[in-house]
């Protein structure tokens, strides 16, 4: 690991079990004393399965006991099983990814409804957290929000765990986070070696400041985690980032095939970035990594990721488009600066 990596995760890699020893009293305290506002956005599609134990323990936990989160918000993309009354039963207020900024259309995956999400909810401080999240995770909110209201200089803050492999039943007590191992950390070790003291780079759940988050581009599919974090460095700077150890993670895992998709999302997320490198682009801050993408658009239109299954008499391939969609900071977008001019009204 390059020094300047090495001395980022010394310095800025905090554990939840030390955060947690800071009364949960004193984590209000500093968030009333900063005047925050403390949204929790879960983008979900089709987990009416976990939604609601998930939305009914951090409603009981940082709601109703500890008053930390101001709002509760599941941005629901297109799911077509009950996952929207399922949260809005659990305590949650529901929203579609296709009724915020309506004028912008909806797209599929994960990122648009992250960036839906940063534009609906109202906190300057906003926490986000996969809706498919297994066991007891209430402590991540508390765990991601630490770092944000200790020290002003952290804009964002992802969350790392180890991540037990669980498939067809069957469970391992390591080997998941398989793309962010062959794919994701290859690359930022090659390209922004500065990123490498990050733990799960993919991983998606992590905090941050409005201020910041909306002067950033949201790939739509899953390039959106590691489009963030180069992003964010060139915005913000190394000293700006920060990591909390969570402890474990638990989820449903994906196939190979599943993985392969994600991986290929993941690669083109990164070529966006490095033909904007080429090109000279830059963003706020100017920064190498950024790229002169603000009005959004495509990377690679068209792109497929070929795999190859055999039928027991020969090959057969199988194509899926990885081709990502980016959309531009909403700090660009007319209707939300609109809106956020009449709040501030």
């Amino acid at each position: 690991m390059r020094p300047d990596a090495r001395a980022w995760f010394e310095h800025r890699t905090t554990s939840a079990p030390s955060l947690a020893g800071i009364h949960p009293a004193r984590l209000l305290r500093a968030k009333r004393r900063g005047g925050h506002r403390v949204s929790v956005v879960l983008p979900a599609r089709n987990e009416e399965a976990t939604v609601g134990r998930l939305v009914r323990d951090l409603a009981e936990h940082w709601v109703r006991r500890t008053p930390l989160v101001d709002e509760l918000l599941v941005v629901d993309s297109d799911s077509t099983d009950g996952t929207a009354a399922v949260a809005r039963a659990a305590g949650a207020e529901v929203v579609a990814t296709a009724d915020v900024l309506p004028a912008h259309g909806t797209r599929p995956g994960k990122g648009e409804a992250l960036w839906k999400g940063l534009a609906a909810s109202t906190g300057d401080l906003v926490v986000f957290l996969d809706a498919d999240l297994l066991g007891d995770v209430a402590h991540y909110v508390p765990g991601l929000l630490g770092p944000l209201l200790a020290d002003p200089q952290v804009q964002y803050v992802k969350g790392c765990y180890t991540r037990p492999l669980e498939l067809a039943g069957q469970s391992r007590p390591a080997g998941g986070g398989r793309v962010t191992e062959l794919a994701a950390r290859p690359l930022l070790n090659a390209l922004w070696p500065e990123l490498a003291g990050f733990v799960q780079p993919l991983g998606g759940e992590y905090a941050g400041r409005r201020s910041a988050l909306e002067q950033v581009p949201f790939f739509s599919g899953y390039g959106v985690e590691i489009g963030l974090l180069v992003d964010l460095l060139d915005l913000a700077g190394l000293p700006a980032l920060a990591q909390v150890d969570l402890g474990e993670r638990r989820h449903t895992s994906q196939t190979d095939e599943a993985l392969g998709a994600m991986a290929g999302q993941v690669l083109a997320a990164v070529l966006g970035r490095l033909e904007c490198t080429r090109a000279g682009g830059g963003r706020a801050g100017g920064g190498r990594a950024g790229g002169g993408r603000a009005g959004g658009g495509r990377v690679e239109p068209g792109a497929l990721l070929t795999s190859f299954r055999h039928d027991g008499t020969g090959f057969v391939p199988a194509s899926v488009a990885v081709d990502v969609d980016e959309r531009p900071p909403l700090a660009s977008v007319a209707e939300y600066r609109a809106r956020w001019a009449e709040t501030a009204g």
